[in-house]
């Protein structure tokens, strides 16, 4: 039986304004990994909120206050991995010379991350793709990250004009509907890298000649 999203009694540490302590930061943790743990042998049905509890030795109620649904859980744990790919490209960035190109690169080894764990990639995109309402500043926590990795991977230092934060944003729109598509099966892997590079190329009319450095 699929677990239904639960209201939130009070807002969850992780979205409050105040940070996180070490021992809370690293309990979330270990929330985060149960969590995607269980969607890599399953993918989202497995993923149940007590389970999830058992696994990362949390109270059943502690748990919903840092994730008030599988859904916020999931859509963290597609944060998390954002995260852990961005800080890979800072140390790692691509090498291509034109900006279009690092985009496409920079999404392309996001993607094939996913693809080495499809039940988990297919896992946290159902629940960005099922995310309501409550979950909007998940949602957005995770748009805007993706948008800051695209921005980065085109390596202009300065201010963003308006025109290149509209190709970044039509970008993000087609890199999470090429994703959805391909964990429904309506897409092939290889049809996500031609849209992923055609929709890149975007970039090389906003930041033509030597405003791409």
């Amino acid at each position: 039986m699929t677990e239904q999203p639960r209201s939130p009694r009070r807002p969850a540490p992780a979205a409050s304004a105040a940070p996180l302590t070490e021992r809370q930061e690293a309990r979330r943790r270990r929330i985060l990994a149960a969590g995607a743990e269980l969607a890599r042998r399953g993918g989202f049905d497995a993923v149940q909120m007590r389970e999830v509890a058992e696994s990362s030795q949390v109270a059943l109620g502690t748990l919903y206050r840092y994730f008030p649904s599988k859904v916020h859980l999931l859509v963290a744990a597609l944060h998390d991995r954002l995260e852990r790919l961005r800080g890979t490209l800072r140390s790692h960035p691509p090498r291509e010379a034109e900006p279009a190109a690092r985009v496409a690169e920079t999404l392309l080894r996001a993607f094939g991350s996913l693809r080495r764990e499809p039940e988990l990639a297919d896992a946290m995109l159902r629940a960005f793709t099922f995310a309501d309402r409550s979950a909007g500043a998940e949602v957005d926590a995770v748009s805007r990250l993706t948008a800051a990795i695209v921005l980065e991977a085109t390596g202009r230092r300065e201010p963003p004009t308006p025109e290149l934060l509209s190709v970044v944003r039509v970008i993000g729109h087609t890199w999470h509907s090429a994703l959805i598509a391909w964990v429904s099966g309506r897409s092939s892997a290889d049809q996500v890298d031609a849209d992923i590079r055609t929709v890149c190329g975007l970039v090389s009319a906003v930041l033509p000649g030597d405003a791409r450095r």
